[in-house]
């Protein structure tokens, strides 16, 4: 894997985020059990860095029943006080509670839309934004796009859902392809955009 030219942020990174750049980061997700996976990931993130959450991915996807979205909505406050106790997760009450009533929310878009992929790739018009990013000074930290994302959210209900950890969201799961225009990325999910479902 080396000799390639990355994100500046995944050079020089460990294996875990080099993989993750390589290999998820602006690929078109159209799973909304994936979709719930980021949500949790990246609400957990708030306020640390991404590093962390990737150390206790495995954690997560024990402690939150695979990312299922229907069994972490019936978690009962039992269980969210055995969560605060676990050590594979980042351990804060607001987070934990947060990603069980987002869950519950989660289905409700899921029952008004269809899916949730249906709901949230409308925000991107159904195909990622492909935008051109020399440096990583470049990237925005949030878009109108997100901002929109963020508020509608926050309507239904979700928590750590600000429009900055929504646009993190978009870049993960593909909505917006932020690869630097340098990074060899950037063009093996260009592809991936041309082929993804609307």
């Amino acid at each position: 894997m080396s000799g390639k030219k990355r994100c500046t942020w995944a050079e020089g990174g460990n294996e875990l985020y080099i993989q993750y750049h390589d290999r998820e980061w602006g690929v078109p997700v159209h799973e909304d059990r994936k979709q719930f996976e980021f949500l949790i990931l990246e609400g957990a993130q708030a306020g640390l860095s991404w590093s962390t959450v990737l150390n206790k991915r495995e954690g997560y996807r024990k402690a939150f029943a695979n990312f299922d979205p229907v069994k972490v909505a019936r978690f009962s406050e039992k269980k969210i006080e055995t969560l605060i106790q676990n050590p594979s997760i980042i351990r804060n009450r607001l987070k934990i509670t947060s990603a069980v009533s987002n869950a519950r929310a989660f289905l409700a878009i899921q029952k008004e839309y269809g899916s949730f992929d249906t709901y949230i790739w409308a925000f991107v018009g159904g195909k990622p934004l492909q935008n051109r990013w020399n440096a990583m000074a470049d990237v925005p930290a949030t878009s109108p796009e997100s901002e929109a994302l963020s508020k509608d959210l926050k309507q239904r209900g979700l928590k750590f859902v600000g429009s900055t950890i929504m646009y993190a969201h978009l870049q993960a799961a593909g909505l917006v392809n932020d690869h630097l225009v340098s990074c060899f990325r950037y063009r093996e999910c260009a592809a991936l955009a041309r082929t993804s479902p609307t």
